[in-house]
């Protein structure tokens, strides 16, 4: 996908909010969170090149529809929702649409002269955001890990990812110095308490927003495959019926954080620190959608960017 037409979608992006979900302009600045002179700006544009009509002329007018559902089903401030092509409906293919569109989000939202800190968790939606960035720089940007990190260094690893969007941004990334997962909640408490540790956790609480993806747990999930977990651990989980995390966060499908241990043994930020701020789900392939809706239900999500198969099965589930 070209930056051409990135833009082309913020611009019927803004037209399809204003035309038919019929906010005003306002509120349509505060949806995508950009300027209102920029909104007015869109519209212009949008009347000039024969994007308004009657109806919205573009490819991705259905999956605006399906994003319009989701946004009131799960009370959202925004949901981008990636067209798939019939023939395209695997996993790989759904995480890089939504990785691109997860990267025009962050072109949007990190431009500008005031300094701002982005929280970034980790897995392969997040690896494609960072492949995919482009037309951003900012060296007021500061990107935090917001969890510990993996023993292997992946393209997928949070430091991994922190130090891409710094390095093609011309930002900062800021680290944090523990482990994905201490071996005792001792140990964890010990972890916290290092003064290193406690500066990039309070950096991380207070981000301007948050970026992160959803992560199964269930047999062929990276979480399980990457060996960060022993066996131990991922027997625990299955057995408290554990289906998705986020940052380091276990959830229940009801969107309740699992009564397991490991949610004591996890250096990273917790659900309360992510209520106040604003912050983006990221989440591709129909594999997703048990993990996917148990972190909607737990109520701290306020943006959502999947492909449209998963959107129509959350529609479907939820």
């Amino acid at each position: 996908m070209v930056a051409g037409s990135r833009h082309d979608d913020d611009i019927v992006q803004a037209a399809w909010l204003y035309h038919v979900g019929r906010l005003s302009r306002q509120e349509v600045s505060e949806r995508l969170g950009i300027s209102r002179f920029k909104v007015l700006r869109m519209l212009a544009d949008a009347r000039e090149q024969g994007m308004v009509r009657i109806s919205i002329e573009h490819r991705t007018s259905r999956t605006l529809a399906l994003a319009d559902r989701l946004t009131e089903r799960f009370g959202l401030r925004e949901v981008l929702v990636a067209p798939v092509p019939v023939a395209r409906d695997d996993d790989d293919y759904c995480r890089l649409a939504v990785g691109i569109m997860a990267a025009s989000y962050l072109a949007r939202v990190g431009k500008g002269d005031a300094p701002q800190t982005i929280g970034v968790g980790w897995g392969r939606t997040l690896s494609s955001m960072a492949d995919n960035l482009v037309g951003l720089t900012n060296r007021d940007l500061t990107f935090v890990s917001l969890m510990g990190s993996v023993t292997h260094a992946t393209s997928t690893a949070p430091a991994e990812v922190c130090v891409r969007l710094a390095a093609q941004t011309g930002g900062q990334a800021l680290l944090m110095p523990a482990p994905f997962v201490a071996d005792s909640e001792q140990a964890c408490q010990m972890i916290m308490a290092q003064r290193l540790v406690r500066e990039a956790l309070d950096a991380a609480r207070r981000a301007d927003r948050m970026i992160m993806s959803v992560g199964e747990c269930r047999d062929g999930a990276i979480l399980f495959d990457t060996g960060v977990l022993s066996g131990e651990q991922i027997a625990e989980l299955k057995k408290c019926g554990v289906v998705g995390d986020c940052c380091g966060n276990f959830f229940m499908p009801d969107g309740t954080l699992a009564e397991t241990g490991l949610n004591r043994c996890t250096p990273c930020i917790g659900v309360e620190d992510m209520r106040k701020t604003d912050v983006a789900i990221t989440a591709g392939g129909l594999s997703k959608a048990e993990a996917t809706l148990a972190i909607l239900r737990a109520g701290f999500a306020d943006r959502l960017f999947v492909d449209e198969h998963l959107a129509g099965k959350l529609l479907a589930m939820g």
